[in-house]
């Protein structure tokens, strides 16, 4: 009877040990799909301005949704799914499970790529910009920045990334299709975006203009 109890206890504990590390892990992905959201929409208004206060306000958004939202988020995220792992799919076993390796891969490239060339490209915009204001108009630094394709595609393939890294946990599939099929589609939206999205909003501004207000809109 005691031993049944300790066994009773044992699976009552590692279930809480469970829901706690599932609790955990759903938090970080909606912190990091809100704040990839947030940054998402904070770039795509900043290409739709052509004055510099409020494009410097954009990029300042940018960095509050990416610093107080998709890092934390991304940390937990890694920290919880770790240890849910370790503790429940046998460590290297997960290999052998489509969906999971699957997620894992995807977050492993994105957290990586996130972190030395969308999250550092924003860094930069946010400086450059800083310096544009000092100066009073937009730089040639400035603007080639803006236009830099690479940040860009990655920028725009962070939130289809994150939607099959969803799609995979939710349908949980026994074959590596899904994976590919979403990998193939999610680049390919991001492509479509990169190209699309700037052309729609195309961001330029005269040499001549400055942060200043004109002097008929002073008037």
């Amino acid at each position: 009877m005691a031993a049944q109890g300790r066994t009773t206890n044992d699976a009552q504990e590692k279930q809480v040990d469970y829901s706690l590390l599932k609790f955990l892990h759903i938090l970080g992905a909606i912190l990091i799909g809100g704040g990839l959201i947030g940054v998402w929409m904070a770039d795509l208004r900043s290409r739709q301005l052509t004055e510099l206060a409020p494009f410097a306000e954009a990029v300042r958004n940018i960095a509050v949704f990416y610093d107080g939202l998709v890092v934390p988020g991304a940390v937990l995220l890694l920290a919880s799914g770790s240890w849910l792992i370790v503790s429940y799919y046998g460590g290297w076993g997960f290999l052998q499970i489509p969906w999971l390796a699957g997620m894992i891969f995807l977050f492993a490239f994105e957290f990586i790529e996130g972190n030395t060339v969308t999250r550092l490209y924003f860094q930069r915009l946010r400086r450059l910009t800083r310096a544009a204001l000092a100066a009073g108009s937009i730089t040639p630094e400035l603007r080639r920045a803006r236009g830099e394709t690479l940040p860009t595609f990655t920028h725009f393939l962070d939130l289809p990334m994150l939607f099959l890294i969803i799609a995979l946990g939710a349908m949980r599939p026994t074959s590596w299709t899904l994976f590919l099929i979403g990998s193939a589609a999610a680049l390919a939206l991001a492509t479509l975006f990169t190209i699309a999205i700037p052309r729609l909003y195309p961001w330029q501004q005269a040499e001549g203009e400055t942060a200043e207000p004109s002097r008929s809109q002073a008037k």
